[in-house]
């Protein structure tokens, strides 16, 4: 397999200026996604935003939202565009897995309407039957209504390195895994991707800055951490989830690499020279 580490969405918001510490070093943050090119065609985790989203997100993601976060409207960040500068055509992309349904990881499904798209259960439940201000407000109903084959799951028994998974893709050869980590959203996932040098851990929005990853007590520069709190929907669930990545990260970083959606240090050094994976079998956990 080869894995692509995209930007498929920058974020300005202007409280990285009103705000001491501010949202990092740059004042942004991204949309982290992969791109995988495997035997089953291309893989999507995740979409960020999408070519209309980025086109004109005042029209798309309403007046709050892009006042709030400012995207850069350039649609060549979005991962069609991205895709096809790479010689592919939208179409070869035959799945997507989201982490969650919020429009800034899941605002590009439209661009792909022949993908299938995994997703949580619960998280679908969520988008299609808000019970919150704050679920309505976050999720796009337009994103369900394409033609897209949704494709659910429920937990099913499975491990990866002591937290609940859910096996993706059914009989296909690839090592792709839900990872529930409820807390951000009803059904908030990390999406664990295995290569032949070990798995990647898209942790999602579990966590929003680096450091939080590193140590007990660590916050998010305190913009990151106004947004962090407004988002999140079970407070406690989530920093349960967040010790148990941290232990994770302590006890196996070897053979687990893990990454956020929105921090930009952690894009970065990712980005090494891109690498071509021989096939792989079997369970590694």
């Amino acid at each position: 397999m080869r894995v692509h580490h995209l930007n498929c969405g920058t974020f300005c918001p202007p409280a990285a200026q009103l705000v001491p510490g501010g949202f990092g070093s740059t004042g942004k943050f991204v949309c982290h996604c992969l791109l995988i090119e495997s035997d089953e065609g291309l893989v999507l985790v995740d979409t960020g935003l999408g070519i209309q989203d980025l086109t004109n997100p005042r029209a798309r993601l309403g007046p709050t939202w892009s006042t709030l976060l400012r995207p850069e409207p350039n649609p060549e960040l979005s991962a069609r565009r991205q895709i096809e500068a790479r010689g592919f055509y939208h179409d070869d992309v035959r799945h997507i897995i989201v982490t969650h349904l919020d429009f800034d990881h899941a605002g590009g499904i439209p661009d792909f309407p022949q993908a299938k798209v995994h997703v949580y259960e619960p998280e679908y439940e969520a988008a299609m039957h808000p019970t919150s201000l704050r679920e309505r407000l976050r999720y796009k109903s337009d994103l369900l209504e394409g033609g897209n084959d949704w494709v659910r799951y429920e937990l099913e028994g499975d491990r990866f390195f002591g937290f609940d998974a859910v096996r993706t893709m059914g009989d296909l050869n690839l090592d792709i895994l839900l990872i529930p980590l409820v807390g951000h959203t009803r059904g908030h996932c990390g999406v664990a991707v295995r290569t032949a040098e070990g798995w990647l851990l898209n942790a999602g929005d579990a966590y929003f800055h680096h450091d939080e990853l590193q140590a007990e007590h660590a916050r998010p520069p305190l913009g990151l951490n106004l947004y962090q709190r407004a988002m999140t929907t079970n407070h406690p669930k989530r920093q349960a989830n967040m010790e148990r990545l941290r232990q994770l990260s302590r006890e196996h970083s070897h053979p687990v690499k893990i990454f956020s959606s929105h921090d930009p240090d952690e894009l970065t050094a990712f980005r090494q020279p891109e690498q071509v994976f021989p096939p792989v079998s079997g369970q590694a956990w």
